[in-house]
Order: structure tokens, then C-alpha cells, then sequence
């Protein structure tokens, strides 16, 4: 369906996408060639999977040696003789280290989800999330750069002459927004994708999970249909820790023009949660076994052949983990198979399916565009019993369930280099209010003003003022283009020429329509983020107080554009009737969950 246009750069440049997922990765890449359209590539091959035709993902795994020090990662960490050497060297493995990246707002408080996730395995040997983040970048890095050089004719020249000149684009879950999006660009930093400087960081950008597979679907002419009729289209990426839902519909301002149309969703409930059901399961039914103490292994045996297997609830099913002589008839373990029914292995799925069904419908009922199909990406959609469950429940309500024929684990990487190149969506739902609390001219004939008149306080300039007033800056529900701007005018008072002015923005996640003071509904305002520009340039009278005091005032506004994948800032102010600008600098503080 595109129709890409020329690179119009001048010189050679390297896009590379990297999809850091739960449970397996995959990179894509784009070489620009000045005067030549841009063509996706993936990466199909990785070390230790050489033999493999056509690999695009290799296991998101590492191994540590008892220093810190990376032994083994991706296809290479599955490998018997990594085993043996993990188990003689006494390594430590790192596995689904990515849902540690998450922040206590991204996971919500549903509390079966909180102890959920409480069963994923810990960080390994005190390494911080963001240093496991960057030893994996650091690998695919390798990866990318080992098939490039392999793949095309003069690899090693070509590798050579854009080495130094890469745009790296990272997709992440749709739940996580400038917290962990900084925590990733500082592992990008780390892995040394990237130098440690504004220029350097500038050359990382972020893609929702959510939106990569919007443009993995319009590569692959998935959406024709629904295109054509203008419905909206509702796209799932079915992963291995979360479940990304956004909806989505062709713009009237063009072919390449996308909407969203909705609040785009995040759910843990990805296929490794699957796992986590059955070891509960497992752990419950062979308490009193003597194969107890297998259940590491049972489990990974299930993740390989039954889960991907399941096809019917009324099926009697299989886990080979043993040799002939295993057996436990009392738990229904036979020539080392343990024996479950159908209808236990489905409810291992059943979170997983319930959750995209309601999140589904979900965005159907609030969106005011016409919904009727929906398109599932993501490794976990490729299970069978989780797509033919999905889809029998949502045909009940007119909704036509597909997923792309081919490859539909490469969504994200492949996605992500569409939205470097196409950028299709070009506006989005807020999925929260935004502001700042501020203070308000004390009114002794406002009741809710009243009620607060002990916290009244007298400024420099003499004023009567109370604290604690939430002035929203941009309210949820709101489709906000990518060239929107917003702001909100500040004052800074200080007897002392002002230097720095920092603003915290801060974020109402509640149900208020209109949220006002902080004192209600208190739990659901967050801290977002701090916002710090220099103003020492920003002109500032001298004024006289009441009491005669000398004061300097600095009025700026704080000008936001949300329309992106990630928030940017700056400062305006006003000089000589015109108005000036400059950087801000966005200080995200990480609540971790």
C-alpha cells in the first residue's frame, strides 16, 4: 500500500530497529541511499542459528559468568554445551529481564496481575535492569552489523560506511511512556548504540509496540478491506510479556494519513504468563510427587511442545519430560509423560484470551468510528488455540478476526522501520490529563476556597494565594496532532535574579472529567516529570513589593508537543513583542513497581 519516496538525505545512513521482547528479539533495517526508496529488511539469521533458514528471532536470554561478565546470549544461551558450561562455571541466566523495566504505572494495581508478576525471575548478580537492557542492545548490535557485513556484496565497506551514522528506533509496550523510554535510551548509551551527548541521544527514537504493528499491517496490505471501507480497524500485538490494543482508522486527509481512535491499552498477559498458570497449576498437582522437583524442567517441556501444540479443551494432553522408566500413576505420570486434561491446559490460556476480548470490545465501545476487524500480530497470535478462541468470541459480535499469513513475530521490528520511514499516524488519543499544580488568587466567596483557607499564604507581591490547584494543560480523550503545541504560562518570583526554573508536570489518571485539587481523588495524580530550562536570558523586571521589598519576576510559558511517540518541550517567552524560545530538558523520575 505505500508508496515510499526517495531518500532525499545526502549522505549514506543505516535505520536499525531493534524489538528487545520478553521472550525473544528480533532486528529489522533500512539502508537510505541518497536518491533511492528505502526497502525493510530483517535480520533471518544469528549466530547459533545459522543452520536455521529464515530465523528472524533468536531467545531473549543471557548468561553471566560469576564476575558480571556476558558468556552467552540469544540463540547461543540454548545451546547443550552452554548448559554444561553454565552449569560447570556456575553462571547465572537472565531471562523475561525486560518486564523489570516496567514502572508501578504501567502495571496498574490489579492486584492478581501484581502477584503475577511477581514470579518473574529477579535481576541476576545485582545488575541494574538498565545494564541488562544494554548488554542485550550491545548484542544485537553485533548481530545487526555481523549479518550486514555477511549478507550484502562488499559487507565490510558498506558496514564500515554507516558504522557511524545509525538512527536506532526501539518499540516498546504500549503502557509505557518518558520513564522508560529514558531508561532505554540511557541502555542505549550504555551498550554504546550511541554517544552520551544530546546529538547522540537524539539519534534514538521509540515506537509503540501498538503502532509498529499499524504499519507492519499496512506493509502487508493486511488492512485493504477495512481501508477501503473506511471502518476502523483494531490491532493486537499478542506478545510474550504484554498485550498491546489500539484502534485505529484511515484519516480523510489522505491514503498515507492514519488516526487513532482510541485509548491505545497494555496488559500483562502475554504468552509467558501462560507459563506462569501452568507452573501454578503443576506445582499444585505434584506437591506430594517425587517428580516435585522437576517442575523447572516440566515446564520448559510444556512451553516447547504442549502450549504451542493445544488445539481443543476436550483433548486429553501430553508433557514428555521423562524417560520410560517415570513413573507416578497416583499423578498421572506414565513413561514420563504427565497426564492433564484439556480443560486445565485451557485455563492457562484463559486470562490471555478474556483479556484481548474484553480489550477488544473495549475500544469498539468507546470509539466513535465504526469498528469491524481486527488484526492480530505478535509471536503469541501465531498459537492457534489462542487466535481460533479470540476469533469465535468476537465473531458473536461482528467483528472479522485475521492475522498476516507471514511472520507475524517480525510486526514489531518490521514496524518500526515503516514508522521511521512512512510515519502514517499523524495524530493520537491522549490516555491521560496532563498539568501542573499551581496556585490560584485566594477568593473568600469560592466555597472550595474556603475550605482550603488554611493553606493560604501571602506572595511577594502581597497577594493572597492557595496551593494545591491542578491546572490541566491537556485533558484525557484528546486526539492531539503530531503538530499540535500546548502551554501554560508560568511566573517565577525571587529577590534574586532567576537562573533555572524548574516545572513539574504531573499526570491525572482517575475517572474526574475535570480534576481540580490535588486533595481529591489524590492517588490518581502521578508525577510525570520535571521540567528545567535556563532563563537567566528570559528578561525580568525589578519590581517593589508591598513592604517595599524588591523582587525579580520572569513570566514564560511551558510549550508541550505530545503529538509524537514521546513528549517534547521547550520555552517561549516574549522580548521586544516577539516571542523566543529555547530548550527544555525533561527529567523523568522512575517509580519502579
Amino acid at each position: 500500500m505505500s508508496s515510499r519516496a526517495n531518500y532525499q538525505g545526502l549522505r549514506r545512513k543505516l535505520v536499525l530497529a531493534f524489538d528487545l521482547g520478553t521472550t525473544y528479539s528480533g532486528i529489522s533495517y533500512s539502508i537510505l541511499d541518497p536518491g533511492q526508496v528505502p526497502e525493510i529488511k530483517p535480520v533471518t539469521r544469528f549466530p547459533a542459528q545459522e543452520h536455521i533458514s529464515g530465523a528472524s528471532k533468536i531467545p531473549t536470554i543471557i548468561y553471566y559468568d560469576q564476575t558480571g561478565q556476558v558468556r552467552a546470549a540469544g540463540a547461543e544461551a540454548v545451546r547443550h554445551e552452554t548448559f554444561e558450561a553454565a552449569d560447570d562455571g556456575n553462571w547465572v541466566k537472565a531471562e523475561w529481564f525486560k518486564l523489570h523495566l516496567r514502572s508501578k504505572v504501567s502495571q496498574g494495581s490489579n492486584s492478581q496481575i501484581s502477584k503475577v508478576l511477581d514470579k518473574i525471575p529477579p535481576l541476576p548478580l545485582n545488575k541494574t535492569v538498565v545494564e541488562v537492557f544494554a548488554d542485550f542492545l550491545e548484542y544485537l548490535l553485533q548481530c545487526a552489523s555481523r549479518y550486514i557485513e555477511e549478507s550484502h556484496a562488499n559487507g565490510s565497506d558498506l558496514w564500515n560506511s554507516v558504522k557511524n551514522n545509525i538512527d536506532f528506533v526501539l518499540s516498546h509496550p504500549n503502557g509505557w511512556e518518558g520513564s522508560e523510554q529514558s531508561r532505554m535510551r540511557d541502555a542505549a548509551v550504555l551498550a554504546g548504540l550511541v554517544p552520551d551527548n544530546a546529538s547522540g541521544r537524539s539519534r534514538v527514537s521509540f515506537v509503540t509496540e501498538g503502532e509498529a504493528s499499524l504499519h507492519f499491517a499496512i506493509q502487508n496490505s493486511v488492512l485493504s478491506q477495512g481501508v477501503k471501507k473506511g471502518d476502523g480497524v483494531v490491532v493486537v500485538d499478542a506478545g510474550g510479556g504484554t498485550i498491546d490494543v489500539s484502534a485505529y482508522r484511515q484519516s480523510p486527509k489522505g491514503k498515507q494519513a492514519f488516526e487513532e481512535i482510541a485509548v491505545p491499552q497494555c496488559h500483562f498477559h502475554g504468552s509467558v504468563f501462560v507459563n506462569v498458570h501452568a507452573r501454578t497449576f503443576i506445582e499444585a498437582f505434584l506437591a506430594n510427587s517425587k517428580f516435585s522437583g522437576d517442575i523447572d524442567y516440566i515446564v520448559e517441556c510444556f512451553e516447547k511442545t504442549t502450549k504451542p501444540r493445544f488445539r481443543a479443551s476436550d483433548t486429553t494432553q501430553y508433557i514428555k519430560f521423562g524417560s520410560a522408566r517415570d513413573n507416578d500413576p497416583d499423578h498421572n505420570i506414565r513413561l514420563g509423560q504427565l497426564k492433564l486434561e484439556g480443560s486445565d491446559v485451557a485455563l492457562f490460556f484463559e486470562p490471555a484470551i478474556n483479556c484481548i476480548v474484553n480489550a477488544v470490545l473495549e475500544q469498539q465501545k468507546t470509539s466513535t468510528v465504526n469498528i469491524m476487524h481486527v488484526v492480530l500480530v505478535g509471536g503469541f497470535s501465531a498459537n492457534d488455540w489462542l487466535f481460533h478462541s479470540v476469533q469465535t468470541s468476537l465473531r458473536e459480535h461482528n467483528l472479522n478476526v485475521l492475522r498476516p499469513e507471514n511472520h507475524v513475530n517480525k510486526a514489531a521490528s518490521d514496524g518500526a522501520i515503516s514508522f521511521y520511514l512512512d510515519h502514517v499516524v499523524k495524530s493520537r488519543i491522549t490516555k491521560v490529563t496532563y498539568g501542573a499544580f499551581s496556585t490560584r488568587s485566594y477568593n473568600p466567596n469560592d466555597p472550595e476556597h474556603v475550605a482550603r483557607s488554611a493553606t493560604k499564604y501571602r506572595n511577594a507581591q502581597g497577594n493572597l494565594r492557595i496551593p494545591g490547584c491542578f491546572s490541566a494543560i491537556l485533558p484525557k480523550n484528546t486526539q492531539v496532532s503530531e503538530v499540535k503545541e500546548y502551554r501554560k504560562v508560568f511566573h517565577s518570583l525571587s529577590t534574586t535574579p532567576i537562573q533555572i526554573v524548574t516545572t513539574r508536570l504531573w499526570a491525572y489518571r482517575g475517572q474526574m472529567s475535570s480534576p481540580r485539587w490535588k486533595d481529591v481523588d489524590t492517588e490518581n495524580y502521578t508525577k510525570l516529570c520535571n521540567i528545567s530550562a535556563n532563563v537567566s536570558h528570559v528578561p525580568q523586571p525589578l519590581k517593589e513589593g508591598p513592604n517595599g521589598d524588591m523582587y525579580h519576576e520572569v513570566e514564560y510559558d511551558i510549550v508541550l508537543m505530545f503529538g509524537l511517540t514521546e513528549l517534547k518541550v521547550q520555552v517561549a517567552w516574549m522580548e521586544d513583542g516577539i516571542e523566543k524560545r529555547s530548550a527544555a530538558r525533561i527529567v523523568y523520575e522512575m517509580e519502579e513497581a
